[in-house]
């Protein structure tokens, strides 16, 4: 094993993940008005309901594939399946989203190169995290031929016990990843990589997303309406303040002609 070998696997997810959490939390205190997706679709529509569709309904079934791939413990699923099961089932199930995302982030990449006046606004980061994301993509795809002739499952075990290892900060030996295939080594450092990015893109906005799911526990907002003629702190619903006098009311409906 290398000394960049070790650097890759052992310190760089470190460096991605600190950079993503703070850098994160840096952007939101000190430039919310940056934190947006930047969306195009005023410009030009076209194209960008199905493009936009395939690519977010295949790239969030990806990373929860890969979340609950990677970070799940063999003793938990190895009860009721085993390792060289799940590696089927993930190339099967990751294959069929990995084309859908290609499809749709690959129209987006046309998108905003090909338009000229969606080019012309678009700043570099914008190409570049679409050329970064398309890159992952394809790798992740090269590995679908690897993870088949190793149908045992031996290369997921080898990641999942890596993955693992990082988020509980334990020793991690890089020894085991020397001995992978090329792609997978390169796909997993391009993927950290676009966690060190992600603080200074657009990207920054898949936080949002996720975070709009906390709507669904928040408690109702209850809307009132201000009525005309009553004084402040006297419009409460089931008062009889709040309802205007019949006088009143006659004389909001009928007000007087000018002179």
């Amino acid at each position: 094993m290398t000394t960049l070998h070790g650097f890759l696997f052992q310190v760089y997810p470190y460096i991605c993940f600190s950079v993503f959490l703070i850098g994160s939390l840096i952007r939101f205190d000190q430039n919310q008005y940056s934190w947006k997706s930047d969306s195009s679709q005023l410009l030009r529509g076209r194209l960008l309901r199905w493009a936009s569709n395939l690519f977010h309904a295949g790239i969030l079934f990806l990373f929860f594939g890969h979340l609950v791939g990677l970070f799940t413990p063999h003793s938990l699923y190895g009860v009721f399946m085993s390792a060289a099961t799940k590696q089927r089932l993930a190339v099967t199930a990751g294959g069929i989203a990995g084309a859908v995302t290609f499809i749709g982030l690959t129209m987006l990449l046309y998108r905003r190169v090909a338009d000229p006046r969606i080019r012309y606004t678009s700043h570099p980061s914008d190409i570049a995290v679409l050329v970064v994301l398309w890159m992952q993509l394809v790798l992740g795809l090269a590995t679908l031929p690897q993870s088949l002739q190793h149908a045992d499952g031996s290369v997921m075990l080898i990641l999942a016990d890596w993955a693992q290892r990082i988020v509980t900060l334990r020793p991690v030996d890089a020894t085991a990843l020397a001995a992978l295939h090329w792609s997978f080594q390169v796909h997993v450092v391009l993927g950290m990589t676009i966690f060190l990015l992600l603080p200074f893109s657009r990207l920054v906005h898949a936080w949002s997303g996720f975070a709009a799911a906390l709507f669904l526990f928040r408690p109702y907002q209850v809307v009132r309406s201000r009525r005309l003629g009553v004084p402040p702190g006297h419009n409460l619903p089931g008062q009889p303040s709040a309802v205007p006098s019949p006088n009143l009311a006659r004389a909001m409906e009928n007000p007087p002609a000018a002179r």
